[in-house]
């Protein structure tokens, strides 16, 4: 097998070969991973810069916080930073590869233990590497009545989608707004209980998430300031009745109406789930490709979008949402919402029943309720050898500004030669425009492209005071710039933290835009 290529900063290649052997004394040999061919699972598979840039020395995967402590204390010996990953399945945002390249990728898929399922106070405690498929299927062989709440592609991880800051489909959809109780390893080694945890033997670790003084968790959240290696996320209760329903609407800018009208319907918990109103080409991704309706350059013709609409039996705009609670309550319910968006010309109402064997309703009628599925994949078919990156400002839920939005995206999108391909994800005050730009892999000219899109709807959407919730690798630093209120105070206050309790630099070098200081002030790759 070949050695991997590159090495971490400022280490000789004698120096990295005594690290792996400590690493191999820590973890086993099977678990320290350098040869070039076993580190292809932690590139960013959809990269859209040169993958050497992102490129790991190695990649190592420890069974438990001793472990992590034993590797952190070679780690701060050596000055090798660690990239930690809990699956790193979510490629749109650069998948289990580093920021920088020659990291050694902290791989923490070995620690897969459910924990605890607490029936009676709804929640569980889970490690680092357990998938929403493992969680769901967990809950399923004991009888549990809980139901959890997934990301669209269910090999992702509990934690790391939660870590990132995250959304589902539930009512719970706000992910971590549910967790409750967290384990931190610091870079120093010592390890942290937060919240109620910091008593020893507490009675109320995952159920009262703030315990007593400044509550930290949040900062270990999109962070580089700590391994968090177990954490208590609290489950929805299964409700005496689910309806998933759709309604679909004709024209581009019925967003902003729509909008508007779902807003004191979220406020006032008539739609209690985290909605989703979907535009055409996302909707029909999942079901058929574009080649199927246009071979030429440049994005859809109006002609073919509505010959796709006409085709699968959908809008312009398709907004997903779910009844929950008592027949009696549903049925009420569901005569405020029928009316409400009745109001919008054009709409249409469907039941499950009514799109009996169609992918999109299938896979998001599962998705609000909790059953975590691969379907959501299917809109890599989307383009040959597909790929794709996210751009995902955040908005308070008003039908102007995500008609603003829609606008801001699709047209540089066009002016870029790509469709606009998105959803709004509608929480209870705020939603998330998950703006998904689709390429080829093997197309040099459309990753090119890609990439100055993304820079033109990073600076437009600042200049609108439209901030992202999280992004790709290739994008943390410019992002993380226009976060820059009285000169960068936010930045400055972050890198404080990093500099007391990361002092070496070893975790995450780069995690949104938070550098450590010998690495600030140049520009890094």
């Amino acid at each position: 097998m070949t050695t991997a290529p590159v090495l971490p900063p400022e280490v000789s290649r004698a120096d990295f070969e005594q690290a792996l052997g400590e690493l191999r004394g820590v973890v086993g040999p099977a678990w320290v991973f350098h040869e070039e061919t076993r580190l292809l699972g932690y590139q960013d598979h959809f990269a859209i810069l040169e993958q050497s840039l992102r490129a790991p020395s190695a990649a190592v995967a420890p069974a438990g916080v001793e472990e992590i402590q034993r590797v952190l204390a070679i780690a701060r010996n050596r000055r090798i930073p660690l990239w930690v990953v809990s699956t790193g399945r979510n490629l749109a945002y650069g998948a289990a590869a580093p920021r920088k390249s020659g990291c050694i990728v902290l791989d923490l898929k070995r620690m897969n233990r459910i924990l605890e399922v607490n029936e009676k106070h709804a929640y569980a405690v889970v490690e680092p590497g357990v998938s929403y498929f493992d969680l769901y299927n967990h809950l399923q062989k004991i009888g549990s009545k809980l139901w959890i709440d997934c990301a669209a592609p269910g090999w992702g991880g509990v934690m790391g989608n939660l870590m990132d800051r995250g959304v589902g489909y539930t009512p719970y959809g706000e992910h971590f707004m549910w967790q409750c109780g967290m384990q931190v390893v610091l870079a120093d080694g010592t390890v942290v209980e937060t919240g109620m945890g910091g008593q020893p033997g507490s009675a109320a670790a995952h159920t009262y998430r703030y315990g007593r003084g400044p509550w930290v968790d949040g900062m270990f959240t999109q962070a580089n300031f700590g391994i968090a290696t177990r954490l208590g996320v609290q489950l929805m209760p299964e409700p005496p009745g689910y309806r998933p329903y759709l309604v679909t609407f004709p024209e581009e800018d019925d967003v902003g109406q729509v909008t508007d009208i779902l807003r004191p319907l979220k406020l006032n918990l008539l739609i209690p789930n985290a909605a989703v109103t979907v535009e055409l080409n996302l909707e029909a991704s999942v079901a058929v490709s574009r080649a199927q309706y246009f071979s030429g350059e440049g994005p859809l013709p109006d002609s073919v979008r509505r010959k796709i609409m006409a085709d699968l039996n959908v809008g312009m705009w398709n907004f997903y949402g779910a009844l929950y609670g008592p027949e009696r309550v549903m049925d009420n319910n569901w005569k405020v919402i029928e009316e409400s968006f009745a109001q919008v010309k054009g709409a249409r109402f469907f039941f499950e029943k009514d799109r009996a064997g169609e992918p999109a309703f299938g896979y998001r009628a599962k998705l609000m309720r909790g059953i975590p599925n691969m379907t959501e994949f299917g809109i890599l078919n989307w383009m040959p050898n597909g790929a794709h990156v996210g751009f995902s400002p955040m908005a308070a839920v008003d039908g102007r500004t995500a008609l603003a939005q829609y606008h801001l995206a699709r047209d540089l999108a066009h002016k870029y030669g790509f469709d606009y391909t998105g959803e709004y994800i509608v929480g209870w005050r705020d939603m998330h425009h998950v703006f998904v730009i689709f390429y080829s892999r093997d197309n040099a000219d459309q990753k090119k492209r890609v990439y100055e899109l993304m820079n033109a709807m990073i600076d437009d959407a600042a200049a609108r005071g439209y901030g992202e919730y999280r992004t790709h690798l290739d994008f943390m630093d410019r992002i993380a710039g226009t976060y820059n209120w009285n000169d960068g105070a936010l930045m400055r206050v972050n890198q404080r933290i990093k500099d007391a309790l990361d002092p070496l630099g070893i975790l995450a070098p780069g995690k949104s835009g938070i550098w450590p200081a010998a690495l600030r002030g140049t520009r890094q790759p």
